[in-house]
């Protein structure tokens, strides 16, 4: 059965690198091309569930896509060092122009000395401003022109974004960046080995234990939607055999479980427990064990319990009582955060009152990375300790901050 992988860039590059792909037996290459890099979160998200595994042409679309907390499948991109650097520097020596008086963006100054110094060619006047998040097409454009204006006219404008090299081919010397095939290759390799991994990790055993009355017509889709199989427990009281892969799809990576939602229009009382187990005595422990907590959250709840003693509410139509009530303990495992981060949530509630706070304020006050802020927040809105405000848009371009008042 053929691996299919997304390939996401701008057009041309899509090509070139696809084509290297299906070069690998046992590998499909789907082209997802862009006009602009800022588009790429965008078709990852619309085609997340289409492929097993996403390539980018190169790493700013890449970090963009991360960024935005959109990649639910493995990932990597095409790395512009290496084989790629010295096949620029032939590219600008073919052209006429000196390699070693250039500007180039995107790749770490490191990794530009050190494949030019090994080539022999001197990089003393080499400036680079490598990738970080937050940069943009403008910035690129800009510190090339800077290069152009600081009395080296001959200098040459090196990039790694089509939309860079479009502005700048008319006002300078340019060229684009373009992955060599080595490149290409080493990337699929190491993405391969990260699908395959994915794959064992996906086929673990789920197993779900549902209290919904007998005769319910509606359960037996609800459960087909979770690729599982569905079969009588106990009086009132169901089996649900699923993997790991599909349960972590349709709860929106173990977040969510819209399927309650529905049920509970239908009956007063729901409640779900999932257990993930590495085998099927495991995960039925531990699905016993979420239903049981399950059944303690309220009337509608769906609880995951996993390894580890680590409980994750995915839904719940139960008001929770007010957070001064319940021990920060029982929130934790409830929420499945530590109580240390809760303390230190509670901390910066405490600090901003009522006022409310975006998931990067979130994730600087926490010291975690900002798609780590946005699931703990989510975690906290379902179990009622965080509620969304709204919107924070960040201008022309890029993902809007969503505000969280805290009420923890």
């Amino acid at each position: 059965m053929a691996v299919e992988i997304g390939i996401v860039g701008p057009h041309d590059l899509v090509d070139d690198v696809a084509a290297t792909c299906e070069e690998q037996p046992g590998v499909e290459a789907r082209r997802f091309d862009y006009d602009h890099e800022s588009q790429a979160p965008a078709i990852v998200e619309a085609h997340g569930g289409q492929v097993a595994a996403w390539l980018f042409t190169g790493v700013v679309p890449y970090a963009l896509a991360r960024e935005a907390d959109v990649l639910t499948r493995p990932a990597t991109f095409v790395d512009y060092t290496g084989a790629t650097l010295l096949q620029a520097a032939v590219r600008l020596l073919r052209d006429g122009h000196d390699p070693s008086l250039i500007s180039i963006d995107t790749v770490a100054t490191a990794d530009v000395t050190t494949t030019f110094g090994e080539a022999g060619l001197p990089v003393e006047r080499i400036r680079s401003l490598p990738y970080r998040n937050g940069l943009t097409s403008a910035d690129l454009i800009a510190f090339h022109r800077r290069q152009r204006r600081g009395g080296a006219p001959a200098t040459v404008a090196v990039t790694c974004l089509s939309s860079v090299f479009e502005v700048l081919r008319h006002e300078m010397p340019a060229l684009r960046l373009a992955p060599s095939n080595h490149s290409v290759r080493t990337a699929l390799r190491q993405l391969l080995l990260q699908a395959s991994s994915q794959a064992q990790e996906d086929a673990q055993i789920a197993l779900g234990l549902a209290d919904v009355p007998d005769g319910d017509e509606g359960l037996l889709k609800e459960v087909a939607a979770l690729g599982g199989t569905l079969a009588r427990f106990t009086r009132g009281t169901h089996l649900i055999v699923t993997t790991r892969g599909p349960l972590h799809d349709a709860t929106a990576g173990f977040t969510t479980l819209p399927m309650l939602r529905r049920l509970t229009d239908r009956h007063d009382t729901v409640h779900i427990g999932f257990g993930l187990g590495r085998s099927a005595a495991e995960a039925e422990n531990l699905a016993r064990r979420a239903l049981s907590r399950a059944r303690r959250v309220g009337s509608a709840a769906a609880v995951l319990s996993l390894r580890g003693e680590t409980d994750i509410v995915l839904e719940s139509t139960t008001a929770v009582p007010p957070p001064q009530d319940v021990n920060l303990a029982v929130i934790a495992q409830r929420v499945g955060l530590s109580v240390p981060t809760l303390l230190r949530l509670r901390q910066v509630r405490h600090a901003v009152g009522t006022a409310p706070l975006t998931t990067r304020e979130v994730a600087d006050q926490l010291n975690v990375q900002q798609r780590t802020a946005r699931r703990m927040l989510h975690r906290l809105e379902l179990a009622g300790l965080a509620e969304r405000t709204g919107n924070l848009a960040l201008g022309t371009s890029g993902r809007p901050l969503t505000l969280y008042r805290l009420t923890l």
